[in-house]
């Protein structure tokens, strides 16, 4: 399935329904008073988010919304009929935008929540309405006021509570499968992971996080380089980040300068990632060699008091310990700062 995270829309709501003019026409009632209807309602343009979603990729086939306009009034003080609103429904976490100006509209994080994006006009008043002591005769009414219209752009963040963040090849796709029933495309290139994907993990008793798999970064990523800006919108609603380092005697990066480089992309990026709660997991133990760059990475982890862990997702190595560990995390982010002790 082909992911898509934006998109630009054009949305216009329908114009309200003109009121009428006219008066009642009764036999021996020789001056029948006004009775002209109001005019209905334009329909709404309205975004609905729902889970059965997971891209904006139908948006990007149909861009254009337009609901229909408002029925007009007609004697006997009918009123015209109130159109319906038209519904769009996205994936849950996509933020609405102006298109002009790039203001945030709405940015829906939860299951059916709802924005009205554009809205219908008001119905206009017909002669009745207008009908006084000293004019009983009135041949005022009012056309309906015109529905709102705008480009907007729509930007699709994941839900997730943990993010894998890595360099390709890295192991995240071996990792979200080994602890997940999440079965990303794995192959030995860069760049498998072309879509971010997400994973339910289970811990103890009856608990669960959601952990996105971030298709893997390069140094420049935050200026668009590799997959870059495409992806990194994505880590901006977790909770906490797993760094995964290659410590394979085979890799051609060194762990402690991809470790820097990553956490450089995350800071230019959004500032706000540079303070993010993290633990860094070492990848691949089952081919880590003679532990050299295992070593290294620890010691440099050790001496900045940073958490560590070292995994094979292959042979399951570590798999029990950092599942705990970050089920433990993602609660504790959970509770209020205020509650805490």
């Amino acid at each position: 399935m082909l992911f898509v995270d934006q998109v630009r829309v054009f949305v216009k709501a329908g114009c309200g329904g003109k009121g009428a003019c006219s008066f009642r026409r009764e036999k021996y009632v020789p001056y029948g008073g006004p009775d002209g209807g109001d005019g209905g309602d334009g329909g709404n343009v309205v975004m609905v988010a729902s889970q059965r979603l997971a891209t904006l990729l139908d948006l990007r086939y149909q861009q254009q919304y337009q609901s229909k306009p408002g029925g007009p009034g007609s004697g006997s003080n009918k009123h015209g009929r109130s159109a319906d609103d038209v519904v769009i429904q996205v994936p849950v976490g996509t933020m609405i935008m102006d298109g002009e100006t790039g203001e945030i509209i709405a940015d829906l994080t939860a299951e059916g929540q709802s924005h009205v994006v554009a809205q219908g006009g008001h119905g206009g008043r017909g002669n009745a309405r207008f009908s006084t002591s000293t004019n009983r005769v009135p041949i005022h009414f009012e056309p309906g006021t015109p529905g709102e219209e705008r480009w907007l752009r729509l930007e699709l963040k994941l839900m997730a509570d943990v993010g894998l963040v890595g360099f390709p090849n890295a192991g995240k796709s071996t990792l979200i499968t080994a602890i997940s029933s999440a079965h990303p495309k794995i192959a030995d290139y860069p760049f498998t992971t072309l879509t971010p994907n997400l994973g339910v993990v289970s811990w103890g008793n009856e608990h669960s996080f959601v952990v996105a798999d971030i298709p893997g970064l390069i140094e420049g990523a935050h200026e668009g380089k590799g997959l870059g800006l495409q992806f990194l919108r994505h880590v901006e609603r977790t909770s906490f980040l797993l760094i995964l380092i290659d410590i394979s005697e085979w890799t051609t990066e060194y762990p402690i300068a991809s470790y820097e480089v990553l956490k450089k992309e995350l800071a230019s990026y959004d500032a706000a990632l540079k303070s993010k709660p993290f633990a860094v997991v070492g990848t691949k133990l089952d081919i880590a060699g003679n532990g050299e760059r295992l070593d290294a990475l620890r010691s440099y982890c050790k001496r900045r008091r940073i958490k560590f862990f070292t995994i094979s997702a292959a042979t399951r190595d570590g798999l029990d310990a950092l599942t705990l560990f970050v089920g433990q995390q993602v609660e504790s982010l959970k509770i209020p700062c205020e509650t805490r002790s």
